[in-house]
């Protein structure tokens, strides 16, 4: 059986990363999970799978890219106790997987078979030269978007493009039951899954409120502290529900008469599909989304895209009136190609073909 050490940019987690559903569909594979320094390190390894473990780095201080000294003290450190859970586990020169421009700090200390490097994300936070230096040592790399793949392709002419996906199952089962928090509703519902993060640009939903009193703006998910929240809150058609468990956000969806998506100003520049994109896409439901000025439009053929938000609103109640049951089964068919399950195929089939899997 093959086996794949995975160094993982983000912890386990209730809501799975891109990471956790790829490795959870890679068949006849034993898996080491590792996830970021935790003060939680001394607990015993996690089975969340049969052959899948998972294990937390120690902390360790953080370190500027100049603090040379501090680097290597907080690699040894990680190192060595990566080194003790690999013989413990019996992990003899894996296929590594990386996640992360800071890994590549780890991989003269690790014995490994293969290494493979999917790059979700632009890590702007990171100096240029790790990544380079990881995608240049790595067999295969993955990026989550044609623009990482551009980013990426001077150092290696081994880039596969593997955007992020969905749940398919899970978004499309027929036994969906309208929450109780949206039993009482009447009139159309416009709703949004996720995060409100600290610079999510709320405007147009703020505008389309005031504008459609007569719909109800449903936002599902945590929220951090965003200045424009209080805007909303004072709105009586505004609801805002708690974070919710997966495999209950079908069923929100299910009520949504138009699902919604919004701009972070860290957005800006990318084009990389979020995976609320696909879970809208596997609903089947009408999306209005708001885009940047010169930013690729994903899914023209099914997405209303903003660029204002007069437009964000004309687009809202143009999703209300959408008549072609067709655009309810290209979404749908959009969604089905997404499907993690597929992902992790492709994944396979790449590594296969290099001789790592």
């Amino acid at each position: 059986m093959k086996q794949i050490l995975c160094l993982s940019d983000q912890p386990w987690s209730t809501v799975p990363t891109r990471t956790q559903q790829l490795m959870t569909r890679l068949k006849e594979a034993k898996i080491l999970f590792v996830e970021p320094p935790d003060k939680q390190y001394r607990h015993p390894a996690r089975r969340v799978r049969p052959d899948l473990l998972v294990v937390t780095f120690p902390p360790v201080p953080e370190a500027r890219e100049d603090q040379r000294l501090l680097r290597l003290l907080r690699t040894r450190k990680l190192s060595r106790y990566l080194l003790k859970v690999m013989e413990r586990h019996r992990f003899r020169k894996p296929l590594l997987w990386c996640t992360s421009p800071e890994q590549v700090e780890l991989l003269p200390a690790i014995p490994y078979q293969g290494l493979v490097y999917d790059c979700s994300q632009d890590w702007l936070d990171f100096p240029l030269e790790w990544e380079s230096r990881l995608v240049l040592d790595s067999d295969v790399v993955f990026a989550a978007s044609a623009g990482l793949v551009e980013h990426l392709s001077p150092c290696s002419d081994n880039i596969a493009l593997l955007p992020n996906g969905v749940s398919y199952p899970m978004f499309t089962r027929p036994d969906t039951e309208c929450p109780p928090l949206l039993r009482g509703i009447n009139g159309p519902v416009l709703g949004f899954t996720g995060t409100i993060w600290n610079d999510l640009d709320l405007a147009p939903v703020i505008h389309a409120a005031r504008s459609m009193r007569h719909c109800t703006f449903v936002f599902v998910g945590r929220r951090e502290y965003n200045p424009m929240t209080t805007h909303l809150t004072r709105l009586p058609n505004v609801m805002l529900i708690d974070h919710q468990l997966p495999v209950d956000i079908p069923d929100y969806l299910a009520r949504f008469d138009v699902c919604l998506h919004l701009m972070r100003q860290s957005d800006l520049g990318s084009d990389i599909v979020p995976n609320r994109i696909y879970e809208y896409l596997a609903s089947g439901k009408p999306i209005v989304a708001m885009v940047y000025p010169f930013q690729l439009e994903h899914f023209p053929d099914v997405i209303y895209a903003a660029h204002t938000p007069q437009e964000f609103i004309r687009l809202c109640y143009k999703a209300l009136e959408e008549p072609d049951d067709w655009l309810v089964k290209r979404r749908k068919e959009h969604g089905a190609a997404a499907a993690w399950s597929l992902r992790a195929q492709e994944v396979a089939q790449i590594l296969s073909t290099n001789g790592l899997y």
